[in-house]
C-alpha cells in the first residue's frame, strides 16, 4: 500500500489566502495534506519596521513547529517574509518553500526586461532582489523595473476591491508596453487582472500561487 501523502503547513500572512490557496493545493499537489497557518502580524510588522531579525526568528520558530507537528514542507505564501524564509530554510529539516521562487525563475527565462509589480514597497525590494539573483544564477543580464502601484494597497486597505484591481489593471497595462514579462509580486494581487481581456497584456503576467503550490506536486510521503 502506498503511505499517506505529505503534510504540508501552507504559512500565510493575509487571512484571505487560505482560500485562495485551498483550490490550487486540490489541482496542484492533490496527494500533499496541506493545513494553514495565518499570521498577519509577521507582515504588519515588516511593513511597519522592515525585515526586523525578531520577525525572522518568529517565522522560524513556525517552521520549527511545523516540522514539531509531523509536516514534511512548508509553503510560506508571502514575499515580503521570503527572505526570512530563506533563512529559516538552512536551519529546517524539511524543505521550506517560498511561494514566489518559480514566478522569479520563469521571469528570467522569459525576458530581460523583467517589470515587478506590487501594491507594498516590503514586497517589491524581496522579489526584485530575488529576480536579480535568479537572473546572476542563469549568467543573464536583464534590466528590472518595479512600481508598488500606488494607492491600491490603500483601496484594499479600505475593503474597496474594485479600485484595487482597477489601479493594478491600469499600472500592469503601462508596464507590459516596454518589457518583456510582468510579475505580480503578491499573492494576493492574482486575481486582480481576472477581469481584463485574455489580450489585454501583450506580454507573460507570472502571479505566484499555482506555480508556488506546483512546488508541492513532488514532495514524498509522510516521513
Amino acid at each position: 500500500m502506498t503511505g499517506p501523502g505529505p503534510r504540508v503547513c501552507v504559512l500565510h500572512t493575509v487571512a484571505a489566502l487560505p482560500a485562495v490557496f485551498d483550490p490550487l493545493l486540490r489541482a496542484c499537489a492533490p496527494h500533499a495534506r496541506p493545513y494553514h497557518v495565518v499570521d498577519e502580524s509577521l507582515l504588519a510588522d515588516t511593513i511597519a519596521y522592515g525585515p526586523l531579525p525578531r520577525t525572522t526568528e518568529r517565522l522560524g520558530a513556525y517552521v520549527s513547529l511545523a516540522e514539531q507537528a509531523g509536516a514534511d514542507a512548508v509553503l510560506v505564501t508571502c514575499s515580503s517574509v521570503g527572505q526570512a524564509a530563506e533563512v529559516a530554510r538552512r536551519h529546517a529539516t524539511v524543505p521550506v518553500l517560498r511561494v514566489d521562487e518559480p514566478m522569479a525563475e520563469r521571469a528570467v527565462r522569459e525576458g530581460r526586461r523583467i517589470a515587478v509589480l506590487a501594491t507594498l514597497a516590503s514586497t517589491l525590494e524581496p522579489t526584485a532582489h530575488l529576480v536579480g539573483r535568479k537572473a546572476e544564477a542563469a549568467g543573464k543580464a536583464v534590466t528590472l523595473t518595479t512600481s508598488t502601484c500606488p494607492g491600491a494597497y490603500e483601496a484594499r486597505s479600505r475593503g474597496d476591491a474594485r479600485t484595487h484591481d482597477a489601479l493594478i489593471a491600469d499600472e500592469a497595462r503601462r508596464l507590459a508596453a516596454g518589457h518583456d514579462v510582468l510579475l505580480l509580486a503578491q499573492a494576493s494581487m492574482a486575481t486582480a487582472l481576472a477581469r481584463l481581456p485574455a489580450d489585454a497584456l501583450p506580454v507573460p503576467v507570472l502571479t505566484s500561487p499555482e506555480s508556488g503550490t506546483a512546488q508541492l506536486a513532488g514532495l514524498d510521503g509522510a516521513r
